[in-house]
């Protein structure tokens, strides 16, 4: 499945390389929405509640409203996430939260998950140079994105893996850590970071593998069908 990502930064619709570089920025949120209506589910990334400053949890509402979609950046707390859920988001994405600054944080992902249960949750596991990244792509840990995995498995329904090395390069995504993942976990499996062709989407298809995409459809690589 072809999961299309909205990043909200400042009150925009925006593209950013590698969680930096801003390369693409708008105002047009409902004409995105409206692209997207084919897609069964749209991906919503707050980017400034992510980096702890401000957020744009009006859009995320408004979104959230009127289409289905599972929505991420800084959910630091079981009430965020379930303000998220009530108002439409069908899943959270939570991330950093499920971390210490020594790896994976076990007791802290059975309380969201005995809160909200495994199904409303996806965990995130963002990978640069080979480490897990925390606090916006800005913090890196002294584990694998495959040890992650396997440790918070028993808490969440599904993962959302961003190879953030090749995040907005359009330069194609990292299949052999995806495959790594993939060997690694049973659970519901979302990839990112690169993608820039159908080709990609279909091979990930074929393996059980959802794909989100955003600068190859914001750069007009690929359409939502």
């Amino acid at each position: 499945m072809l999961i299309p990502s909205i990043d909200l930064q400042n009150g925009k619709v925006v593209q950013l390389q590698q969680g930096e570089r801003l390369v693409y920025e708008t105002d047009d949120l409902d004409g995105w929405l409206t692209r997207f209506a084919p897609a069964p589910v749209v991906q919503v990334i707050d980017l400034d509640a992510a980096r702890g400053v401000g957020d744009n949890r009006n859009l995320v509402h408004r979104i959230c409203r009127q289409r289905a979609c599972q929505v991420g950046g800084g959910i630091r707390s079981i009430d965020a996430a379930r303000e998220l859920l009530r108002h439409g988001a069908e899943r959270v994405i939570v991330g950093s939260v499920l971390f210490t600054d020594s790896g994976v944080d076990t007791a802290r992902a059975e309380a969201f998950s005995t809160a909200l249960g495994p199904d409303a949750l996806i965990g995130a596991v963002d990978s640069r140079g080979g480490q897990v990244v925390i606090h916006g792509w800005r913090t890196p840990l002294p584990v694998t994105a495959v040890q992650a995995v396997r440790e918070l498995e028993p808490f969440v329904g599904a993962f959302l893996y961003t190879h953030v090395d090749g995040e907005g390069l359009l330069g194609g995504l990292n299949m052999s850590s995806v495959l790594a993942l993939r060997q690694a976990t049973a659970r519901r499996l979302v990839a990112a970071g690169g993608i820039r062709s159908r080709d990609e989407v279909n091979a990930l298809h074929a393996l059980g593998i959802d794909a989100v995409v955003g600068m190859a459809i914001y750069r007009g690589l690929m359409t939502i069908d």
